[in-house]
């Protein structure tokens, strides 16, 4: 017997999965959102960024024509300096600070291989953290932050370096401070929390948190890209703790859906990926979300977008979406429905795209929508989704056919009921052998991932069981299922040898193609016991 269904309110949108993994949805959509951040983000938005010099910074530039050795000196006499100058009373050396400041950001913005270790070792943080301190000047400020951006955005024991600038960096995203220095306090803070879930905690212990969200109430394009990036960094999980507590801000939701729906394309982005840590970890904040108009400009971007660092977010926060409660799915479909093609097509749209991050999101997302009502499943099966996911299962990278096959499998299930293997839909589950996807399955049989194996066992088995006549038995070993299946009986994993041997017994016993051979009724005189005819003395193999 086949994994036991999990029948909690949580895998009901994963029936097929469940079965065949022993996931569930809600777990596995939070397991992805946290994992999202290194599988996807970095290739898209990196989890920490260096600010480099501006195109009309005037002044000297140090890039790559000087070698790493005089830009290594260069800093720690810009450090050397800074040090001297805050030592001294003069009262005329606001200026010269700030001309020193600006020629050691220079140093720290330029090249591929910024000399920040050098400004750490030289002692340059207690230096930056001085010139935060209130009274400066907002220019200072600015100075200031945009070298503790660029340690941070560094290895882990340089982005910890700057931990003792953190409550002034706070300090400096309130409504007080001006824009270009609240922006650039929030770049830093962002990398810091780039830098993983212990930072993130650090950070939402000090209370960043709500001044970042406050940001986003405003209409500044620029400072809200930079505080939502920086916000996304921080929300991203495993917890949902963080993603509740952006929600004690007034206005949040409406903020949210403005920028989504009038922001461009840079800013749309960055309040995307907002959405999906949400929409991954906080249930009822996202019903405040979809309350307050979320779903109209998701599917929008979702139908008309070109870019893959936008369509990426949107996707997946659909995925998510659908991942919920079917009325989440309900208001989607509605919410497209003016759409070319309405949800499907864009779904479609997103699986025919030539980039493989769009397939695999839209896959899962399908996955999503197929594991929940019986008329949702009926509503893909007529669409041009599946025609597409057959494509990709026969075509496409292994970790595309995964989630490809996942959907696939998910639309030939029933929804959750009592029993424990889920039951299939006859309609669905004969078209798509007719339409050639066992091929596709019994190779995941044979893959090496693990969970890939499971689901093409576990999809074999709805062939072998729910075909009438004894078809899939003869369809599976036609496509060299039985000698995947045979390959598994001593596979090192207990789940999949256990599987697999229960397939071969069940399936292709000692009377397996009697009846073809010799015509009807051998079968029950084979299974009749003392009733063995000559010719099978001696053939049959010991249990």
């Amino acid at each position: 017997m086949l994994n036991p269904v999990d029948h909690s309110p949580a895998s009901r949108r994963d029936q097929f999965k469940a079965a065949a993994v022993g996931n569930v949805a809600g777990e596995r959509r939070r397991k992805q959102a946290i994992i999202i951040g290194k599988e996807r983000r970095d290739a898209v938005v990196r989890a920490k960024r260096m600010r480099r010099a501006d195109d009309n910074d005037e002044g000297m530039m140090y890039d790559e024509p000087f070698s790493d050795k005089i830009i290594n000196e260069e800093t720690v006499r810009a450090v050397q300096e800074l040090k001297f100058l805050f030592s001294s009373s003069s009262k005329d050396s606001s200026q010269k600070k700030i001309e020193a400041l600006r020629k050691l950001r220079r140093l720290l913005s330029c090249s591929s291989n910024p000399p920040v270790a050098s400004a750490v070792e030289a002692g340059v943080v207690p230096i930056l953290v001085k010139c935060l301190e209130f009274g400066s000047s907002d220019e200072q400020l600015v100075e200031a932050a945009w070298s503790l951006t660029n340690i941070a955005s560094g290895d882990s024991e340089l982005t910890l370096a700057i931990l003792p600038a953190l409550p002034l960096l706070i300090a400096h995203l309130g409504e007080r401070s001006a824009a270009p220095v609240a922006e650039q306090c929030a770049w830093a803070v962002g990398n810091v929390a780039g830098e993983g879930e212990q930072a993130r905690d650090l950070l939402s212990s000090q209370g960043a948190l709500l001044p970042l969200a406050k940001l986003l109430l405003l209409n500044k394009p620029m400072l809200v890209k930079t505080a939502a990036w920086a916000l996304s960094n921080i929300i991203k999980g495993p917890s949902s703790k963080a993603a509740v507590e952006l929600f004690k801000v007034d206005g949040l939701s409406e903020a949210i859906i403005r920028h989504l729906t009038k922001g461009d394309e840079e800013l749309v982005v960055e309040i995307a990926w907002v959405v999906v840590y949400i929409t991954s970890l906080a249930e009822s904040q996202t019903k405040l979300l979809i309350k307050s108009g979320l779903l109209p400009p998701l599917v929008a971007w979702l139908s008309s977008s070109e870019s893959l660092s936008l369509l990426t977010p949107v996707l997946r926060s659909v995925g998510n979406l659908v991942a919920g409660d079917n009325s989440n799915t309900d208001a989607l479909l509605d919410a497209a429905k003016d759409l070319p093609g309405g949800l499907f097509g864009c779904l479609v749209r997103c699986l025919g795209s030539e980039h493989r991050t769009l397939q695999k999101e839209a896959a899962w997302t399908v996955s999503n929508i197929v594991a929940g009502s019986l008329q949702h499943k009926q509503l893909v099966f007529g669409s041009r989704v599946v025609p597409t996911l057959l494509h990709l299962l026969a075509t496409s990278t292994f970790d595309v056919r995964k989630e490809a096959a996942f959907a696939l499998g998910n639309l030939s299930v029933m929804p959750a009921g009592e029993s424990q293997l889920p039951q299939p839909i006859m309609e669905h589950l004969s078209m798509l052998v007719e339409r050639g996807c066992l091929p596709g399955f019994i190779n995941l049989v044979k893959s090496p991932d693990l969970e890939a194996s499971r689901l093409g066992l576990q999809f074999l088995e709805l062939v072998l069981r729910g075909l009438p006549n004894g078809q899939g038995s003869k369809l599976v070993e036609k496509e060299e299922g039985l000698a995947a299946l045979e390959v598994l009986e001593y596979h090192d994993n207990d789940d999949l040898r256990s599987m697999a041997n229960e397939l071969i017994d069940k399936y292709y016993g000692e009377d397996y193609g009697l009846e073809e051979e010799y015509g009807p009724g051998i079968a029950e005189v084979v299974r009749g016991g003392e009733e063995y005819p000559s010719w099978r003395k001696g053939w049959v193999v010991n249990s």
